[in-house]
């Protein structure tokens, strides 16, 4: 296949498709992490969050798509192993640790955060390190769309405490097998 003729050196256009690999990356380990929530909450808002993340990860999966559309637009390829997303990703895996629903919430608003100065930081670089405006634009949604979950998110536990009132004995405590 030939090489796109679009206006961007072939170094312009590798140094934009490596950022979008990190970014699909990040977005791998997010998504999973969010399916993971949306099977593992409970208490009483269960029913709220199971859905929330629903709609999350589905999103997820949508933009997901679409940067890996955006590499190939660009002549490259996108990352598809977990292998090789993990290497890259800037979210690191928390095997094993199944937190409450607050601790879900919290770190699912930790992770969008980190997603939104990667993306803030790689929305300069497309532009002003390697001339792709098409990128900026379309990282910028990406960001948009990130700032807004991390902000329903947020307002989901300000002021609030989604913690037991007490705590369970170690009868009541289950391990979970294969996490």
């Amino acid at each position: 296949m030939p090489k796109p003729n679009i206006g961007l050196t072939e170094q312009q256009r590798q140094g934009v498709i490596d950022l979008l690999n990190q970014d699909l990356a990040d977005s791998y380990v997010l998504l999973v992490r969010t399916k993971k929530y949306h099977w593992d909450v409970v208490g009483p808002q269960f029913r709220t969050l199971h859905q929330l993340w629903e709609e999350h990860y589905e999103k997820l999966t949508e933009n997901i798509d679409a940067i890996a559309e955006r590499i190939r637009t660009l002549g490259g390829y996108p990352v598809g192993t977990l292998e090789g997303f993990l290497k890259i990703a800037t979210l690191k895996e928390k095997a094993g640790q199944i937190p409450t629903a607050t601790g879900m919430v919290a770190q699912l608003v930790e992770d969008h955060e980190q997603v939104i100065r990667n993306l803030r930081e790689h929305v300069n670089s497309s532009s002003e390190d390697f001339n792709d405006e098409g990128t900026a634009d379309f990282l910028t949604g990406l960001m948009e769309e990130h700032e807004q979950i991390a902000w329903m998110l947020r307002s989901f536990i300000e002021g609030q405490a989604l913690e037991p009132t007490t705590k369970p004995s170690a009868a009541d405590t289950q391990t979970p097998v294969g996490v």
